[in-house]
């Protein structure tokens, strides 16, 4: 009775100072019991016709079957609330009235202040294949939704449900529609649960499949619950161009470490639903869905419609159905399901310290550390390597160490230093050498690229018409000098009143021409003379020139003809008329002049051509100067000189025009250039043009090779065909360590392979496949989309191979199953016509069936 009185006086004072900080749950007593227990502690009577006798809350109760409590209960005057201490002492003095469940209640963290959840959420929960059979339980708001899911199983036992079943909830609320319940940590107050809700559990079908989802395979109906396959031999579905998807799924798919992580469940508690660098869980989630199916050894061939949604959601750059790069969608993946299943849910900000001198050993476990510190999944363990950096300042000569982690390794293929290219040789003087040249692209007669000196080869195709042009060298005249690109036109016999000036009509017409001319020299009157010498190919002056003393020269003047100088001949009707528009602009001629004069000074101004400055397309933008006025250039000068058709006709030879460009093969020309990326220097304390050296320091368990089979710049695209060797057992990694001594505590560094993306055709019309080893049975197979038939490993070592898988041998795990029957009755060498990447979804569903070639259990 004493103890009883002093436990009172503590209860008392207890929820007179409300203390519940502490306490995580506190009991609902009928305030009834309550006050009839304290008058009894009160009096000290033990006979006392006070005794409570046993806890009753049978007041608090709707009903005495379902125990819900009544609405409306208000504290200190239906019930109070006692701490879990006080409680277990009065149920263990007075014990509690048969079948009445204790009134737990737990105290929510609210953001202003603790209260005691006396009315706990009530939801309705049911099995996805029996959901008229609910069942109704209560939870608190601070319960997670694992805690429930717990809960709710160890209640479902009634419902067969086998222990340790992967399952799935879904929140289905009033208006019918349902959510799937993803953060299974989440609790029940952030997800939004309310009382009258529904909960529906299912739990995933023995196939690989969820009993919500329509199963998305190549089966028949009747097939789906007969075929009894090797779990992982089984098909992909081209959804149209998405052979590259299927065969890097096949590739990670047959990596047993992370294969087994997705089939043994491991997935499911690591998924982090929080990190915003990742997809919410949903991309390793949807791959756990495609692996589960493949692996359940029930289907043929799956369709990974779902997946390629989630993908194309996450990556815009897959969405559509466009062909792409495995090993780009292979790089998207393993990002994507290391951030989705990342053990790190909140990542720390770590400064990255240079070596400074210290050994590299000491480096190296320290980048290791800050990197597993803020990135630490499976994708770590399995896929992750170390590299060491070393950069080097060109000017201060700073060594800057630093060791980088890699998830695979590109490795660019050898190419050939030496291209041999055929160009046009423009000469001044065959029998000279030439001192001076340019370089230009040149395309439908016009200029479409001159090149600077420094710049690289690499730019040029194998389908340009590159032009060389030698230039004179004017040693005698320093000043500066212009670089002329000079257009070849011909005029048109009409105007053009179309264009509003009344123009003559210009086209472009036989091989352009660069010259070198002094920036003095670009009157009218001098660059007329420069033009005819360089046409003419003599150094003598057109009015000089005589017919019989014409030079052999390089720019088409027809030696027949009269030279290439002004032609005295009678004016047309059109002359006639530009000649009047001339007198009536120019200043009126002497009053003594004879007619005469004035007719052979116009017989002297008639001209073989007119000169024109041209924008780079050669269309005219404005007249030069008259006379010997000068013209000035800003940028690279363009001129333009326009023949008239009789004038073209009579003195400008076409066929001989072509006979001057000599086609002349360049050997070794280097198109390679170093590897040198600008960096910041914080000893220079600028960006500097460094260089870059990696070594491979530490590498992982599954080691992933990227031949770099596709070259792509700015000016081309093409694919390496080259075939390289590689081995399918003990590739020895040890001599290309940086780290020469290990321990014995150090893994090995021989691999095997295990897994090889193909690619086959050009850029445009390439195709996806896969060879890959079976964990469980040691057999190579090959996937072609939906189709899988044996494979041997003299076919594996193609030019086709793009990505290599090896597994390091001291993870390899010896075939639990006997290899397959592959000899002469086996199915597997029937030929067939590979699927073509662009087949649409209904073709290659249909053509399922009977690609399927190899043999069943």
């Amino acid at each position: 009775m004493m103890e009883a009185a002093v436990f009172y006086e503590c209860v008392l004072k207890e929820q007179c100072n409300n203390v519940c900080v502490c306490v995580c749950c506190r009991y609902v007593v009928d305030r009834r019991w309550f006050d009839q227990w304290k008058e009894f502690v009160e009096t000290g009577d033990q006979n006392s016709t006070s005794f409570p006798g046993q806890i009753d809350n049978a007041e608090l109760f709707e009903d005495l079957d379902s125990y819900h409590l009544k609405d409306r209960l208000v504290e200190d005057e239906d019930f109070v609330l006692v701490p879990a201490e006080a409680w277990h002492k009065l149920l263990s003095w007075y014990g509690m009235v048969d079948d009445q469940p204790p009134l737990e209640r737990k105290v929510v963290d609210l953001p202003s202040t603790l209260k005691v959840e006396v009315y706990p959420i009530e939801i309705f929960l049911c099995l996805h294949s029996n959901m008229e059979n609910a069942v109704t339980t209560k939870f608190s708001r601070t319960d997670s939704i694992r805690e429930s899911v717990c809960s709710f199983v160890a209640m479902c036992q009634a419902f067969s449900v086998p222990p340790g079943s992967e399952c799935r909830l879904w929140m289905k609320s009033s208006d019918s529609s349902c959510e799937r319940l993803r953060n299974v940590h989440m609790s029940v107050l952030d997800a939004c649960l309310s009382s009258g809700m529904t909960v529906i559990m299912e739990t995933r079908n023995a196939d690989g499949t969820w009993p919500s989802s329509r199963p998305q395979i190549m089966n028949s109906v009747e097939e789906q619950d007969s075929y009894r396959g090797q779990p992982g031999v089984c098909g992909l579905t081209n959804l149209g161009n998405t052979c590259f998807m299927n065969s890097a799924l096949q590739c990670l798919s047959n990596t047993p470490p992370l294969t087994e992580y997705f089939l043994q469940n491991s997935y499911v508690d690591e998924l982090n639903f929080t990190n915003p660098l990742g997809m919410k869980g949903e991309i390793a989630e949807a791959y756990a869905d495609v692996i589960k199916q493949m692996w359940s050894g029930r289907h043929y061939s799956v369709v990974p419609r779902v997946f390629k949604t989630k993908v194309g959601h996450f990556a815009s750059q897959f969405l559509g159905y466009q062909q792409h790069d495995s090993q780009e969608l292979l790089s998207f993946l393993l990002d994507g399901l290391h951030e989705d299943l990342n053990r790190v849910k909140n990542k720390e900000y770590i400064e990255l310290r240079d070596a400074d001198g210290r050994q590299d050993q000491e480096v190296a476990e320290e980048a290791w550390r800050n990197h597993l510190r803020r990135n630490d999944s499976v994708i770590v363990d399995t896929f992750h390597g170390l590299f060491k950096s070393t950069l080097v300042c060109p000017e201060c000569h700073k060594v800057s160490v630093t060791f980088d982690p890699f998830c695979y390794l590109s490795v660019p293929l050898p190419v050939s230093k030496e291209r041999v290219m055929e160009v046009f040789f423009v000469s001044l003087d065959p029998y000279a050498k030439p001192v001076q040249m340019v370089v230009a692209d040149v395309f439908n007669h016009r200029f479409y690229k001159i090149y600077n000196m420094g710049e690289s080869l690499s730019a040029i195709l194998d389908r340009d018409d590159i032009f060389v042009y030698e230039l004179s060298v004017l040693e005698e005249q320093p000043e500066e000098q212009v670089l002329l690109a000079l257009y070849l036109r011909e005029r048109s016999h009409y105007r053009d009143y179309g264009s509003g000036g009344g123009s003559y009509g210009t086209s472009l017409f036989g091989h352009p021409l660069l010259l070198n001319v002094p920036r003095s020299s670009c009157s009218q009157e001098a660059l007329y003379n420069l033009f005819l010498q360089r046409l003419a190919g003599d150094a003598n002056s057109a009015d000089d020139m005589d017919p019989g003393e014409q030079s052999s020269g390089p720019a088409g003047a027809d030696r027949s003809s009269k030279p290439p100088a002004e032609q005295p001949h009678e004016p047309t009707e059109e002359e006639n008329e530009e000649d009047k528009q001339e007198e009536a602009c120019s200043p009126s001629p002497p009053a003594n002049e004879h007619p005469a004069k004035r007719r052979a000074c116009h017989v002297r101004r008639k001209r073989l051509f007119s000169i024109q400055a041209v924008n780079s397309n050669g269309t005219t933008e404005r007249g030069m100067g008259e006379g010997g006025s000068a013209v000035s250039f800003s940028s690279q000068p363009y001129v333009a000189i326009d023949w008239e058709p009789d004038m073209k006709k009579r003195f400008y030879n076409e066929n001989e025009a072509e006979v001057i460009y000599v086609v002349l093969p360049l050997l070794q020309i280097l198109t390679s250039a170093p590897c040198v990326r600008f960096r910041y220097c914080p000893v220079c304390k600028k960006h500097q043009l460094s260089t870059k050296k990696l070594d491979l320091w530490s590498l992982p368990e599954v080691l992933i090779i990227h031949l770099k089979r596709f070259s792509y710049t700015k000016f081309t695209r093409e694919k390496l065909d080259s075939i390289v060797e590689f081995p399918l057992r003990d590739l020895d990694f040890s001599g290309f360590l940086l780290r020469k001594t290990l321990s014995s505590e150090e893994p090995p560094s021989r691999y095997d392979l295990i897994a090889v993306s193909n690619h086959y055709g050009g850029l445009r019309d390439g195709h996806y496949t896969t060879y890959a080893k079976n964990k469980d049975n040691g057999q190579w197979y090959y996937f072609d989309d939906s189709k899988v038939t044996y494979a041997t490993e003299d076919q594996i070592v193609t030019n086709a191979a793009y990505v290599l898988f090896y597994q390091r041998q001291d993870k390899i795990r010896k075939p639990t199953l006997p290899a397959p029957n592959t000899g002469p009755t086996s199915s597997s060498q029937t030929s067939s016509d590979t699927a073509s990447c662009k087949d649409d979804e209904d073709a290659a569903e249909l053509g399922a069936a009977s690609s399927i070639t190899m043999e069943t259990e």
